[in-house]
């Protein structure tokens, strides 16, 4: 039978059509130039937006950070860049809209000629800029950080923090008695809080120009001009003015960032309605919670607090992360959100005294508002998927928000209200470039733990395989343990599961118990059962895959970094069924770990108490104690200057590996901390190495 003509035409045209449709997979290298958004905030009348980013520069192996201004004109809109320094972030605006100011860790002098300060070096200091245009300038100067600031109502005076500032003859009398010699603890000392009218710094800057700091003001210590409004033996880590100037709020943290104990977290208000020219501050919280993420209500009295670790209302407990605020006068705590069943991932006052919660329930983070803490949950309709960071302002309805999807990368986003995010629009296309790739599609999984608990997590497919069988499987382990993996997008070199997918793994990612958005029963089930109770959750879900025919049982590899690294650790020494293992800044046992561990007190908790109180369990739940049945060929990776997980946890399990002829490699890289935060390369190199190692020992899939 002849075909007819018309129909290979019509075959030929499909064909044709086909292939122009078709797009490329995730290339390795274009995968590392995805842009992160950290800070985005409304401008006081909501018509501009501005927000920062960040983004690899592979020449000066930096990250770049910069802020950059979008501006609303009716359905469109405007996008600028605002500065271009690369160490820009952290903008807030002026209340009445003029100016933006913004932390900057550009290069300041270090020191007189000859000396050994006498090296260049990024000091975090307070900035201006114009949303108008115009070069941006320094507000402070000196040789300590500013690490936190708040603008003064009026938007006459900027607050800002640091650590109590030295004089000249205070910096060379320690030097002389010290020299290099580091004094631990003994250095340690609390913060001042200042204040600069902005009158005096728009004169000292005109009258500077352009010009370096003078020499005398480098070594004076406290910005000139400025005035002390409070003391505190402890670090402020951010600081908020009530709207009608009235109180100053701060929290603190430890003086040296290592957070040994939950008492150094704590809320403070100072008055500035008594016009005294430096006040006391009054503790407002007595618990044992880590408040963070402040903001004043709209009342003027009420402080917002979110809390990720510990607990506001008793004995120390991590529940998922929660919202409250506390009374000023009063000290009343109040609860938001109490009848959430997941977590509070991020909020926003709104003006009519409301709060819009970005909140997580499984693998969705939907948006919430309440009108008070006693009044009922409204959710807002809106997309599947990763809402974020919520902004306001204080004479609109407006909202500014991150919001991403499996397949949707993330951009930054504005609504004319709440009630409006099905209408919402993008206002940034920085990650435009992965749209027109082939990404991997996903989906949630579910299944029933050894103990008979529902647990959760997502799988991601290679590119054309959606929902395919007997796929070679590739365990990816989530830190933390807070959080969860979910429908959003992300691409960096702690989350790859989009190029691992792409080489052909089906990825899987657990919710273990310990993560958020699945009440708090199942966030602190993980105590003191730190990594086994997790551990089996984990196994189980792989049990689940081989049965129902997802996962091939003869093609398994595990991997993770943080949290993901220590259940990493635990799993190779459980069980002989992954073939490769790939894993990050992960602890192989406890004691040691939690000496080095810049947050100590969750780590006692996590186990139920000390080493010297239960000393049983840190050796019943430490990998190291029986590392001899690991046969997993294992890669690891560790910041050289990493104090969460400190980098001798890798150099303990290469060693246990090495003695044991297991095949192993160990990467350290130079300068890093826990985040590997310093040089883009460092991850970048970190997910090649990882991924050959899957290739070498997992057999599945090839270098892009």
């Amino acid at each position: 039978m002849r075909t007819p003509i018309l129909v290979l035409g019509s075959l030929l045209a499909s064909v044709l059509l086909f292939a122009q449709d078709a797009k490329p997979k995730i290339g390795f290298d274009e995968f590392f130039n995805s842009v992160s958004f950290s800070s985005v905030k409304l401008s006081p009348d909501g018509n501009s937006v501005v927000f920062d980013i960040e983004k690899a520069d592979w020449d000066q192996q930096i990250f770049r950070s910069e802020l950059w201004l979008y501006r609303i004109n009716g359905s469109s809109g405007s996008l600028i860049q605002l500065t271009q320094s690369g160490h820009d972030s952290g903008p807030q605006w002026s209340p009445d809209g003029t100016w933006i100011a913004f932390l900057s860790e550009r290069k300041v002098a270090g020191g007189k000629e000859g000396d050994a300060g006498d090296k260049e070096k990024e000091i975090s200091q307070l900035f201006l800029i114009s949303p108008n245009g115009g070069e941006a300038f320094a507000v402070t100067s000196g040789e300590e950080e500013v690490h936190a600031f708040a603008w003064s109502p009026d938007s006459k005076a900027i607050y800002f923090a640091t650590r109590q500032p030295w004089t000249k003859d205070q910096n060379d009398a320690h030097k002389k008695d010290w020299k290099d010699v580091i004094r631990f603890r003994s250095d340690e000392r609390g913060d001042m809080i200042f204040r600069i009218g902005l009158d005096d710094a728009l004169a000292r800057h005109v009258t500077l120009g352009v010009k370096e700091t003078p020499e005398g003001e480098k070594d004076s210590g406290a910005t000139p001009g400025s005035a002390v409004v409070a003391r505190t033996p402890l670090r402020a880590d951010q600081i908020v003015i009530a709207r009608d100037g009235s109180r100053l709020a701060f929290v603190s943290t430890s003086v040296s960032q290592r957070n040994e104990r939950i008492e150094d977290y704590e809320l403070y208000v100072v008055n500035l309605a008594s016009g005294a020219a430096e006040a006391s501050a009054s503790r407002l919280t007595h618990n044992e919670a880590e408040e963070g993420h402040l903001a004043w209500a709209p009342d003027n009295r009420h402080v917002f607090f979110r809390v990720e670790l510990g607990s506001a209302e008793g004995k120390y407990e991590d529940n998922q992360p929660r919202l409250y605020w506390v009374d000023a006068v009063s000290g009343e705590l109040q609860r938001w959100f109490a009848g959430y069943p997941g977590e509070v991932v991020s909020y926003s006052p709104m003006p009519d005294g409301s709060v819009v919660c970005a909140c997580r329930e499984g693998t969705e983070v939907q948006m919430y508002s309440q009108a008070n803490p006693k009044a009922a949950l409204n959710k807002r309709p809106g997309w599947a998927g990763h809402y974020e960071n919520p902004a306001s302002a204080v004479q609109s309805a407006r909202l500014a928000f991150l919001y991403s999807a499996i397949e949707r990368p993330t951009e930054v986003y504005i609504a004319d209200g709440p009630d409006k995010l099905m209408q919402a629009r993008p206002i940034t296309s920085f990650n435009k470039f992965f749209t027109e790739r082939d990404l991997p599609k996903a989906k949630p999984y579910r299944w029933t733990s050894d103990d008979g608990t529902p647990v959760e997590g997502m799988l991601m497919y290679p590119p054309g395989k959606y929902e395919a069988k007997n796929l070679p499987m590739f365990v990816l382990i989530h830190g933390g343990p807070q959080g969860a993996d979910g429908n959003i997008f992300e691409a960096d070199w702690y989350q790859w599961d989009r190029l691992a997918a792409t080489q052909g793994w089906l990825v899987f990612e657990p919710n273990y118990r310990g993560s958020t958005g699945y009440g708090d029963k199942f966030a602190l089930q993980i105590v003191p059962e730190i990594v086994s109770k997790p551990g089996r959750d984990i196994l189980t879900g792989v049990d689940a895959l081989v049965k129902d025919g997802i996962a091939d049982p003869n093609r398994l590899a595990v991997g993770g970094y943080s949290y993901g690294g220590y259940m990493t650790n635990w799993l190779i020494t459980q069980t002989t069924r992954f073939k490769a293992a790939v894993t990050g800044a992960g602890a192989v046992e406890h004691i040691a770990d939690w000496g080095n561990d810049d947050t100590g007190f969750d780590d006692v908790y996590f186990l139920g108490g000390h080493a010297w109180e239960v000393p049983d369990r840190y050796r019943s739940e430490a990998a190291i104690y029986q590392i001899d049945k690991v046969r997993t060929p294992t890669h690891m990776v560790g910041g050289a200057d990493d104090v969460r997980v400190a980098v001798l946890e890798n150099y303990l399990l290469d060693r246990a590996l090495h003695e044991l002829n297991i095949p192993s490699e160990l990467l350290i890289f130079p300068g890093e901390g826990h985040g590997l935060g310093k040089n883009p390369w460092h991850g970048k190199i970190k997910v090649r190495e990882e991924l050959k190692w899957l290739t070498k020992y997992g057999g599945v899939g090839g270098t892009n």
